[in-house]
């Protein structure tokens, strides 16, 4: 519990900066109560306006929460939401920034991850965010090739940057705990992408394994993983192919991330590998909405901004 402790003052204390004067919601689930009340406890000591929020794990990333756990979020000045299922990509969450409200969910948590991935130089993941933004910020197109045969080109078009660095203390600013990297919602993409890192449901893969997925137009249009194209099925049984959407392009820059452990809240911030994701983009300057958000890891990438190679952050920056 002390390790605990610790990773939670530093989510609560240097990366939410909590005042007094602030309330605060922790909303978790019946799978992640351990990391939930590890941060209700500081918080709720640095503040007499904290409450805890629990509820049952829902069936996908990215799937609203009930209407009690939005409200908690939508009422309070900072949240933390150490969840199972991700909520990062919600209306309840972009709502409640969209308000005012500040924080950071940590999606699929678990104690190990949460203890690894909170032990970070926080300023130095900051300065691997600003120089990489700085190199692909004016791109009009951003292409990622691999030796396993992802040649996959993205065309950015009006569509903006973002970094998440875990500073979490200005009104309205949003963040994945653990921090540390650099996305885009790309208005298009073409090409194949095959993940070798870590994916759900698979978590992190065995040496040899890949996943190819095809887009076209910015639609994956085929998926070579039988679980992964059932749960991109259901999900257009729902929304059509809003479910194939081809939604994020991220670029890792967590410093601290030796290597990739099978969480992809913590492998998709490793220091010099790429993330693509399908799905909702809507709360990360997209227009799709969708009730999942599937990301993958790609190792070993090479990234170019306009034809030009860029410098990746590595754990030696």
């Amino acid at each position: 519990m002390s390790e605990l402790r610790a990773a939670a003052e530093t989510a609560v204390e240097q990366c939410l900066e909590l005042r007094g004067d602030e309330s605060c919601v922790v909303v978790t689930d019946d799978e992640r109560e351990s990391v939930g009340e590890a941060l209700y406890a500081v918080a709720s000591e640095i503040t007499d306006d904290a409450a805890i929020v629990r509820y049952s794990p829902g069936e996908q990333h990215g799937e609203e929460p009930p209407e009690p756990v939005a409200a908690a979020l939508a009422g309070a000045d900072a949240f933390l939401a150490p969840t199972t299922k991700s909520l990062s990509h919600t209306r309840a969450r972009s709502e409640a920034t969209a308000a005012g409200g500040r924080g950071s969910t940590l999606p699929g948590i678990t104690e190990d991850v949460f203890v690894a991935g909170l032990d970070a130089d926080y300023d130095r993941i900051r300065e691997a965010c600003e120089e990489t933004l700085e190199q692909v910020v004016d791109a009009d197109e951003v292409r990622v090739t691999t030796e396993r045969g992802t040649d996959i080109a993205f065309a950015i078009g009006d569509r903006e940057w973002h970094e998440d660095t875990g500073d979490v203390s200005d009104p309205g600013s949003f963040s994945n705990l653990p921090a540390g990297e650099v996305f885009v919602s790309p208005e298009s993409a073409d090409g194949t992408y095959v993940v070798d890192g870590t994916m759900r449901p698979h978590g992190l893969l065995e040496d040899g394994q890949e996943l190819e997925f095809v887009v076209e137009d910015g639609l994956v249009t085929d998926i070579s993983d039988d679980e992964i194209r059932r749960q991109v099925e259901d999900a257009a049984d729902e929304v059509g192919d809003a479910a194939y959407n081809l939604a994020e392009l991220g670029i890792g820059t967590n410093v601290g991330v030796e290597e990739l452990v099978g969480s992809v809240l913590l492998d998709e911030k490793a220091a010099g590998t790429v993330h693509i994701a399908i799905g909702d983009n809507a709360s990360i300057g997209g227009e799709t909405e969708a009730p999942l958000h599937l990301d993958g890891i790609l190792r070993d990438p090479t990234v170019y901004a306009d034809g030009e190679p860029i410098d990746l952050p590595t754990t030696e920056n």
